[in-house]
């Protein structure tokens, strides 16, 4: 056998061997996305917005309530996960609260909505087809940057914001990632990758994950029950996922001049301790930027606000409700 026959056999054999890797993996995708979807069916309504709808969950009373609350989920999440953390406990003390999956998360079509500025826009015609607004808008981490959207592109639906450890400056600049990773992100290497290698590969990581941004705090009880965690897991909600995180840097870099003409009551919620969203390179310097707003930082508490320090975060929602109520002018936007 000569030297290019033998090659060219090793060359078929290691194509062999990637080809029936990605057979297996993508098998495993199917089945992990059956079980994650049988185990987690919608538990709301759908919204119809256009080209396909968005998934609510709701809870709270209608009528007489202190006042609405949208919760907006972070990255790698959907709405149960807010709602189970401070979104129960809101509506409790009086609250009609209303958590979205967005955009390609949970059960909400993606829509072709990966910025902040464009899944603002859908949960706006949302809120206009549900004829609720203006309402609070609690947007944690990812989220910050969609809840200040909206009340930049959508102020006839923002009463007030909360921003929960949120994600809403561009971050100091980092070293390029190593070539497997900007492999990894290419449009279509990332769409392979999500529907064969990346479901089994997450799953295996979804333990450690929530003990990484629940640091330095343990892992609520029952928490990847509770939030659904599963439902990441799928090939679509993956690249979704992906999509988000990699776009926000220029997302931010647009939105971030913008935030001085943010006119209504803002508090900002951030733990002292956060290891994901570093306090003072955005909670800190976005209290600067937005006219008006309330910086409260926790001491000792990681990313998990919303769950760690759910009280806390409440009690701020309802002062946050009684501003509103106040109608406290704020003061004007820096020139």
């Amino acid at each position: 056998m000569g030297v290019a026959q033998a090659l060219a056999g090793l060359a078929g054999l290691v194509a062999a061997l990637i080809g029936g890797v990605l057979g297996l993996g993508a098998l495993a995708s199917l089945l992990i996305t059956l079980r994650a979807e049988a185990e987690f069916p919608p538990a709301g309504r759908f919204v119809p917005v256009a080209g396909g709808r968005l998934a609510a969950i709701e809870a709270g009373p209608r009528e007489g309530a202190r006042g609405t609350v949208i919760l907006l989920h972070g990255a790698s999440a959907n709405g149960a996960e807010p709602m189970e953390g401070v979104g129960r406990l809101l509506a409790a003390q009086g609250f009609r609260v209303i958590a979205f999956d967005r955009p390609g998360f949970g059960w909400s079509d993606r829509l072709a909505a990966a910025t902040p500025a464009a899944q603002g826009a859908v949960i706006a015609e949302a809120l206009e087809g549900m004829g609720i607004g203006p309402a609070i808008v609690l947007g944690h981490s990812w989220s910050g940057a969609l809840a200040a959207s909206l009340a930049l592109d959508h102020p006839e639906r923002v009463a007030g914001l909360a921003l929960v450890s949120p994600v809403a400056l561009p971050f100091p600049q980092r070293p390029d990632p190593p070539w497997y990773w900007r492999l990894a992100l290419q449009p279509l290497v990332a769409w392979l990758l999500s529907r064969t290698l990346g479901p089994p590969v997450a799953m295996t990581y979804l333990e450690r994950a929530a003990r990484s941004v629940f640091a330095p705090q343990a892992v609520s009880d029952d928490y990847l029950t509770r939030a659904r965690a599963a439902l990441v897991l799928r090939p679509g909600t993956l690249l979704a996922n992906v999509q988000d995180l990699t776009g926000l840097p220029a997302a931010l870099a647009a939105q971030g001049p913008r935030y001085g003409g943010i006119r209504v009551p803002t508090v900002i919620v951030a733990g002292e301790a956060d290891p994901i969203v570093r306090t003072e390179f955005q909670a800190r310097p976005l209290a600067q930027r937005i006219p008006g707003a309330e910086l409260v930082v926790l001491p000792g508490i990681g990313h998990m606000v919303h769950y760690v320090a759910a009280e806390a975060l409440a009690r701020e929602v309802g002062r946050l409700a009684e501003r509103i109520g106040e109608r406290r002018p704020l003061p004007a936007a820096a020139p």
